[in-house]
């Protein structure tokens, strides 16, 4: 796995639309000036993306063959020292037949953060590539004022001053952020709680150790990644077998019946060999559920049989709260009663 250089004191930060932009609908446009301010603050240079500003897409910021040409342009000449998403969107899938893998993976390696609809990249990159990602916050969240704790933690990654993280206390059901009030902070109302399986048993231990390579994203794009030929999941798993593989999902739109079934798909599509464990992150449609199964039951009931350890709820994707996940990177995962802290290992 090839991971890239971190984020020097007073280098340069891109931010690209491979997703959404943030031309004029709010909160967005006027949050992601608020994530410039906190950048350039800090002293960063600061390089648009010319897609950041269009909204002439489908789904996205604009055309699939722009955004696509707008992810090589950064990644292969360097246009930045890293790059952040400025959203996610729907129609990122798209893009893909666009992007230059193959020059990609012959580049020198550059950081990319985003979630949701950049698992299209968090994702392929890796798998792809061999090149780590960060399942992290879009750029517009950093518009949050006061800024949250995650955010600053997603940051300290980028810049490699930190490699360890915990869950936070409280997490956001509902957001406060709107046209009217752009910039909101976090309304982390909701108590953080764990729930532990061992296949479809309670995990009845107070600690749970669990190693391995992660791997994963947005449930609902890996099922869209699946099977086409962006889809080279067999072949990293055999890679990394001695390392094992941990997924990680979180999921969108999703309600627990397709929840069921997309990992239904994936497993028999034969993503799940060499698996040593599952994360996952809030289901956006957190507490709903369809024939009395919530999402996290209905995860169970596609892969309780496994027998390996199940974490849920986690600080990971729609419900913020999120703790950055380095896709690719070997992970140490140590859950202690209510509380859990991941850590990254770069080889």
């Amino acid at each position: 796995m090839k991971y890239p250089d971190f984020l020097q004191e007073n280098g340069k930060i891109g931010f690209i639309a491979p997703s959404f932009g943030c031309a004029s609908l709010e909160p967005y446009h006027t949050r992601f000036r608020s994530a410039l301010s906190f950048f350039e603050n800090k002293g960063y240079s600061l390089e648009i993306g010319q897609n950041v500003h269009s909204e002439d897409g489908f789904g996205k910021s604009t055309t699939p063959e722009k955004c696509g040409m707008e992810i090589n342009d950064f990644i292969i000449n360097r246009r930045s020292d890293v790059i952040i998403s400025v959203g996610g969107g729907e129609t990122m899938c798209e893009d893909l037949p666009f992007v230059d893998f193959e020059k990609i993976s012959a580049s020198k390696p550059i950081w990319f953060m985003g979630y949701s609809d950049n698992t299209n990249l968090t994702f392929t990159l890796p798998t792809l590539c061999d090149i780590a990602a960060i399942y992290g916050p879009c750029a517009s969240s950093f518009g949050m004022r006061p800024v949250h704790e995650y955010l600053t933690d997603s940051f300290d990654l980028l810049c490699g001053k930190k490699l360890s993280f915990t869950n936070y206390g409280k997490w956001e059901k509902e957001s406060l952020s709107s046209p009217e009030d752009p910039t909101a902070t976090l309304n982390a109302t909701e108590p953080f709680e764990l729930s532990v399986f061992e296949g479809n048993r309670i995990y009845e231990k107070e600690k749970l150790t669990l190693n391995g390579r992660l791997i994963g994203g947005c449930l609902d794009l890996l099922c869209c990644l699946c099977g086409t030929s962006f889809d080279k999941v067999r072949d990293f798993s055999e890679k990394y077998k001695e390392d094992g593989i941990i997924w990680f999902f979180e999921a969108c739109d999703l309600n627990s019946v397709a929840v069921a079934r997309a990992l239904w798909q994936l497993r028999n599509a034969g993503w799940f060999e060499n698996v040593k464990g599952f994360i996952f992150g809030r289901p956006l449609h957190f507490n709903e559920n369809e024939f009395g199964l919530d999402c996290n039951e209905a995860a169970r009931h596609a892969l309780g049989d496994f027998d390996l350890p199940m974490i849920f709820n986690l600080d990971i994707g729609h419900l913020p709260p999120q703790m950055p996940i380095i896709s690719g990177a070997i992970g140490n995962i140590e859950v202690n009663g209510n509380s859990v802290s991941v850590s990254y290992e770069l080889r």
